[in-house]
């Protein structure tokens, strides 16, 4: 025997209401009015024959047989919130969310982006740029990528990119410096600084060219950008992370003269809430993030011998 169903609307605001137990709260819900909502819950009792809400001049209750109409009808509503989800992301890209800092933005993510389209076309990435914390939720986040020690109270945290810094500068002014690259040939070259001159200081120390007067040359805040802007336009030498300098390594806009490179307990990290990989385009962006920057730690493993760890 086939059941007539009530009307879906009434279904739909004895739901809503049942939930918030709030007439206001069910009605700017589903952005109709109080009244419609109170309306179309009394035709449901009136089709069914029964109170499903004891009203009280302040406040909703459910009745008995209301709180077992509401348990089975909130499965259902769920059921078809996420059947609509379901269908909804059939038809468009997945969208994942990243925030990150606009230096690992540009030096470290754009070249690669390329590379993430060709294998990932069905995923909708979007690039937030801050250097704030984020509200994962809040903010509609789903990773972040953070400079810092690792520590995230909550969060997963899992280490992308380590503080290699290495000494680059264009092919034209490296030609400058002859045959012989030792550090002791920076001294008549203009040093550009990133934020501070303190990491200046630490390679040279740990070049053992303490003659040079690190505190000179220009700083070019707030990020890196600037620094490697100057340095590609052979305005003298930066220090920069050697994987976000990868790509123009390999393609010859920078070259790094000499083999000392220091690394500090600061790098990259990837966060985010331990549920957000539930996604399975969101755990595909971590995946691919995480195996990229593996390919920098390995690079930075390969070419700095000398790296030499500084706190």
């Amino acid at each position: 025997m086939n059941e007539t169903l009530p009307s879906l609307s009434g279904l739909r605001a004895f739901e809503a209401a049942a939930r918030h137990l709030s007439m206001t709260l069910a009605a700017e819900e589903l952005h109709v009015t109080p009244g419609a909502v109170s309306l179309q819950v009394r035709e449901l009792e009136t089709t069914l024959g029964l109170a499903l809400f004891e009203r009280h001049p302040r406040r909703l209750s459910l009745t008995e047989a209301g709180a077992d109409y509401f348990s089975t009808l909130r499965i259902a509503f769920r059921l078809m919130r996420e059947a609509t989800g379901a269908i909804r992301r059939k038809l468009q890209p997945d969208v994942v969310t990243l925030s990150c800092t606009t230096g690992f933005a540009i030096q470290w993510l754009m070249p690669r982006l390329e590379e993430f389209q060709t294998a990932f076309p069905d995923i909708d990435l979007r690039i937030g740029t801050t250097g704030r914390l984020v509200d994962f939720q809040k903010d509609g986040v789903d990773l972040a990528v953070r400079h810092g020690l690792g520590a995230y109270p909550g969060l997963a945290s899992e280490r992308l990119i380590a503080d290699d810094l290495i000494a680059v500068c264009s092919p034209t002014l490296a030609a400058t410096l002859g045959p012989e690259t030792a550090p002791s040939r920076l001294k008549p070259q203009m040093l550009i600084h990133d934020v501070d001159r303190n990491d200046w200081r630490l390679w040279l120390e740990a070049a053992g060219a303490t003659d040079i007067d690190w505190r000179k040359g220009p700083v070019i805040a707030p990020d890196s950008n600037g620094a490697l802007e100057a340095a590609r336009a052979g305005l003298g030498f930066a220090l920069l992370r050697r994987g976000f300098v990868e790509h123009d390594l390999k393609q010859g806009r920078l070259v790094s003269p000499f083999s000392t490179a220091i690394r500090s307990r600061f790098a990259y990290y990837l966060v985010y809430p331990s549920l957000a990989l539930e996604r399975s385009a969101v755990a595909a962006v971590r995946q691919w993030l995480v195996e990229e920057s593996s390919k920098s730690e390995d690079l930075a493993g390969t070419g700095s011998p000398h790296a030499i760890a500084v706190t």
